[in-house]
């Protein structure tokens, strides 16, 4: 079976404990964004050191290999760079939209180097992290939009993306059972 693109609308996760992954992103508060971030930036580190024969297998057809999924995590915090720095530039931004499925392929997840995604996966979560750092406590509230019509504060983006990432994390140390050393 192919991967499915995901066309589900996640939202919801900003409500209520997400069932398949756990994370309750509605509890997370602002001042623990940034080093919940680094942390789960960690995690992935630690895995894309693993060995890369593991790390580019498939163990479901329907499921990104650990290397496709440390990608997407690494993409995941760009966009949300971008869209954080649009909220506190502009006045209720639309943001771009992103098709994260097109992304993949097009940048051929499954062919990157383990060692380069590292890296541009730290540097992209430090700087996501430092950003959401310099928010002041008026800037939290401040508001933004997907192209679908979704409404985000800055605080709202954040649990958002974190729910993403740590989602991801369970799939590939959960469900595909990579080991992290």
């Amino acid at each position: 079976m192919a991967i499915v693109p995901d066309t589900k609308n996640w939202t919801w996760v900003l409500e209520r404990r997400c069932p398949e992954c756990g994370f309750d992103s509605s509890k997370v508060p602002t001042d623990q964004i940034a080093a919940l971030i680094r942390a789960n930036a960690g995690t992935w580190l630690a895995i894309l050191a693993e060995d890369p024969e593991l790390l580019a297998r498939r163990v479901r057809d329907d499921r990104w290999s650990p290397l496709e999924y440390s990608c997407h995590v690494r993409d995941v915090f760009h966009v949300m760079d971008e869209r954080l720095n649009l909220m506190i530039r502009l006045d209720d931004p639309t943001y771009q939209n992103w098709d994260q499925d097109r992304a993949a392929v097009e940048d051929h997840y499954a062919a990157q180097q383990p060692e380069t995604v590292a890296a541009d996966l730290s540097r992209a979560a430090n700087k996501l992290a430092s950003d959401f750092e310099g928010v002041d406590a008026a800037g939290w509230r401040r508001r933004g939009r997907r192209s679908d019509g979704a409404t985000f504060t800055i605080e709202t983006l954040g649990q958002y993306a974190l729910h993403d990432v740590v989602h991801h994390l369970e799939e590939v140390t959960g469900d595909l059972a990579m080991p992290v050393s």
